[in-house]
């Protein structure tokens, strides 16, 4: 973690871009599901689905419930939160910077209009 952003961790961007990882979290917004039933729905083994699954699990991304045999995956909701509030942060950026731009033009308009 930086100081700049306190709550995001490089290693969340890392876990999610690896494709077959973000489209678990996909599935997983609607709500938990079992390795066996992402293995399914993504077309994967189910080594290869647990494999992403322990990826996104030490990276805190995801929660996993023991049930009998079965392990059950749900979307932690810190690491989005993180997210969000750092994508914000550019949008913040961004913003002033069109406000500057939309400055700039006017005071060229008028300079034009004179």
């Amino acid at each position: 973690m930086s100081e700049k952003n306190p709550g995001i961790k490089v290693s969340t961007l890392s876990a999610l871009a690896e494709p077959n990882r973000r489209q678990i979290i996909e599935l997983l917004r609607d709500g938990p599901l079992t390795v066996g039933e992402i293995a399914d729905r993504l077309g994967l083994h189910q080594p290869q689905a647990s494999k992403h699954l322990k990826v996104l699990y030490d990276n805190e991304i995801v929660d996993v419930q023991a049930e009998a045999n079965r392990r059950i995956y749900k979307l932690r909701p810190e690491p989005f939160q993180a997210l969000d509030t750092w994508v914000k942060s550019f949008r913040r950026v961004m913003e002033e910077r069109f406000d500057k731009l939309d400055d700039y033009l006017r005071e060229l308009q008028n300079k034009n209009d004179s």
